[in-house]
């Protein structure tokens, strides 16, 4: 009996349609909330009129949040850590998955242990270490601590350990180089892990706020999630008698704008992250 490939029906294509709603929908609010007129937002919530769609929270954030500031930090952020994680932790991981060293089980051990460590315990050796550096209120304090980390390095390891060492013994004897072997084979047998490590490391940067907010105290340094967690303040600071309406228009507005690289950059690498999250789930 020849096996046959389900296929869904119509219930659940109406459950997926149902989730997909549910999903969408806040998105969808803000979105649509961010083009009404403040009073709007707060008199008539669920409804939107097209008629009455304007720019007029955005050109308001503007003029009042230094998102821009915001952006720009977080985007050299994300730039420079992002290029350290996904250069030393697949390096590393390889190390693990394909070398053999002395102490190297204990070493990958050690490595997932800290995996267990709160974030929170790790904020006052991190302060008191930045301060002892002069780092305190500058790019290297948002950058350095975490961009090389234990789950990066675990799931490399991962995504590495699958590969077969002939393989790469064909590519030593082909001449490459040990480095050369990683860059020209393993980096494209691994692109979907790569892929996914990519977003999840976007993600966890794009919306990291507990240290930014305690490493930076400055404006000029400030990322864009600690520029959004003081927006309210910014606003009615800059805004004499600015209502809880147009403080609620400028907060959808910059919402609105954060969301967008996230979704782009999903979409764009949507393929390769469901290919590299499901890779380690099948075995043969």
């Amino acid at each position: 009996m020849n096996a046959t490939t389900a296929r869904p029906g119509p219930v659940q294509y109406a459950v997926l349609a149902v989730l997909a709603i549910a999903f969408l929908y806040p998105i969808w609010w803000a979105f649509s909330s961010s083009l009404k007129p403040a009073a709007e937002i707060i008199s008539d919530p669920l409804a939107f009129d097209v008629a009455h769609a304007n720019l007029g929270n955005y050109r308001a954030m503007f003029a009042d949040v230094p998102i821009g500031t915001g952006f720009a930090n977080t985007a050299l952020v994300l730039v420079v850590k992002g290029a350290m994680t996904m250069f030393f932790c697949p390096l590393a991981g390889y190390a693990f998955a394909k070398y053999t060293f002395p102490g190297k089980d204990l070493l990958f051990g050690v490595v997932l242990l800290t995996l267990m460590l709160p974030t929170l315990v790790l904020i006052i050796p991190l302060l008191l270490e930045m301060s002892t550096l002069g780092w305190v209120n500058s790019y290297q304090a948002l950058i350095l601590p975490g961009s090389i980390d234990a789950f990066s390095i675990f799931w490399m390891r991962q995504s590495i350990a699958a590969i077969p060492n002939e393989l790469l013994d064909a590519g030593r004897v082909d001449g490459a180089s040990e480095f050369g072997v990683f860059a020209r084979v393993v980096v494209p047998v691994i692109r979907p892990g790569l892929a996914a490590l990519a977003v999840l490391t976007t993600m966890n940067v794009y919306n990291d706020f507990v240290w930014p907010v305690i490493a930076v105290n400055d404006t000029s340094h400030q990322t864009l999630q600690v520029v959004l967690s003081t927006l309210a303040q910014n606003v009615t600071g800059n805004r004499v008698g600015a209502d809880f309406a147009t403080v609620w228009g400028e907060v959808l507005a910059a919402g609105s704008i954060a969301m967008l690289p996230l979704l782009v950059i999903f979409v764009l690498l949507q393929r390769h992250f469901i290919s590299g999250i499901l890779a380690g789930s099948v075995k043969g």
